[in-house]
């Protein structure tokens, strides 16, 4: 290979020689592209018996809504009412009931440390209930469709098509995010959602330039929301690279035949935000879960006690509502705690390093050093969470100081883009540096 060919970290610059070196990566890429291509033609294919004009007449009296949020996270798939339209949130929604029940259920929380096997028996419970949950808002979506009159047919010559389109739609994105997962790169929901917002931010774009009519205070609000963009992006990154390193020290010597090895120094790097973007997808399927029952249900002028509490519910939790933004915020925060509690444990890091004789500088170890381990978590997560509910929260309070004028993207949809593709392109170069260390591995075994 020339010199011109490759880069100083050793990878090549010519795509075949690329391709050719790195074979395993570049099935990977295809294979995501190619789901993702799939994922993208399903959405545009429509449940039967559907009313195209007064579906687009409804979505887009509904578009500053929650709707226009649900539209987002399903990359466009429920304004055209495409076999997608619930997208992943029935999967999401599964895993968030199995993971806080593995918590609470002691059957649940032993399965917990069997390991993989332990693991595939919950993957199965959350498709189990991922699909009971894709029947029941199925036909829920379907009865406010009919409701609505934006259906073409009503009674069981709607209900059958549609629901069976609604599950199917529902079962295949699960699993193709699951295939994703195992023979893409990135994790397959977070990969689906980042390609849903992807798709849906050059119309939401285009459509807050075709409504403005260019006046300076529209020019000056449009240049503050590109600035704030910014700054929000640029804390992201930086919240998200951050570490707090809770050093640690070896204490015994090893001795290997003549050599003695001394006490050596490592750290415990621990992220500030340990729970990734998964508290803010949480907090988003949840509220919406409500808020679209209340826009599928027909307004009548003597409601039920049912019909008046969702009504009410929706209209108090439109966002950008101080209910909706404090129930947010506070969804956040709890699954801040509660998704690092489940990735992080003191207590097996602390007993873990006793076994292999490490220890905290001034912590005994055991007990005292889970306390520590404790007590630095709890503030991290702190730090972590209110950054959190601040990035979500910040662009609908922003929005309402400017006479709601729409944002193109929130904050929760930038903070999902931005992470996924960190966690991205983290993934792509571990491949590189595996490939390359295997690389260099079978070099020098000969000489050995």
């Amino acid at each position: 290979m020339s010199k011109q060919s490759a880069s100083k970290s050793g990878i090549p610059l010519n795509p075949f020689v690329f391709i050719r070196k790195y074979d395993e990566l570049w099935n990977r890429m295809l294979f995501l592209i190619g789901a993702l291509i799939v994922y993208r033609l399903g959405s545009h294919i429509p449940v039967p018996g559907m009313n195209p004009i007064r579906l687009a007449e409804f979505f887009k009296a509904g578009e500053n809504t929650f709707l226009g949020m649900f539209n987002m996270f399903s990359g466009g798939s429920l304004e055209r009412m495409s076999i997608m339209a619930l997208g992943i949130m029935p999967y999401i929604s599964a895993s968030i009931v199995v993971q806080m029940m593995s918590v609470v259920v002691p059957s649940l929380e032993a399965l917990k440390k069997e390991g993989e096997a332990g693991r595939r028996t919950l993957n199965k419970y959350t498709r189990q209930g991922a699909l009971a949950l894709a029947f029941v808002q199925a036909i829920g979506m379907s009865a406010g469709l009919i409701s609505q009159n934006l259906t073409l047919s009503t009674g069981l010559s709607f209900y059958i098509p549609a629901v069976t389109s609604l599950v199917a739609g529902a079962m295949f994105l699960m699993w193709l995010g699951e295939q994703i997962t195992e023979r893409g790169i990135g994790n397959g929901i977070s990969m689906l959602i980042l390609s849903s917002i992807v798709a849906s931010a050059p119309g939401m774009i285009g459509g807050m330039f075709a409504s403005s009519t260019g006046g300076s205070k529209e020019l000056l609000t449009a240049f503050i929301f590109i600035l704030l963009g910014v700054a929000v992006t640029a804390a992201i990154v930086f919240i998200e690279r951050a570490q707090r390193r809770v050093p640690v020290n070896y204490a015994q010597k090893q001795q290997e035949g003549r050599k003695v090895y001394a006490q050596q120094q490592s750290h415990l790097p621990l992220k500030i935000n340990m729970a990734g973007v998964i508290p803010a997808i949480f907090a988003s399927s949840l509220l919406m879960l409500p808020a679209s029952l209340g826009h599928l249900s027909v307004p009548t002028e003597n409601p039920t006690t049912f019909q008046s509490i969702i009504q009410n519910m929706t209209l108090v939790l439109q966002p950008g509502q101080p209910l909706y933004l404090l129930i947010f915020g506070a969804l956040i925060i709890f699954f801040c705690y509660f998704y690092t509690a489940l990735m992080f444990n003191p207590k097996e890091v602390a007993e873990n390093l006793k076994r292999s004789g490490a220890y905290i500088p001034g912590i005994r170890p055991g007990q005292q050093t889970k306390r520590y381990l404790d007590f630095v978590l709890n503030r991290l997560t702190f730090i972590g969470a209110m950054y959190m509910a601040i990035i979500c929260l910040m662009p609908m309070v922003v929005q309402s100081w400017f006479g709601n004028q729409a944002l193109p993207l929130g904050g929760t949809s930038l903070l999902i883009m931005v992470v996924v593709l960190m966690d991205f392109i983290a993934q792509i170069q571990a491949h590189l540096m595996t490939h390359q260390y295997h690389d260099q591995t079978l070099i020098k075994a000969p000489n050995n």
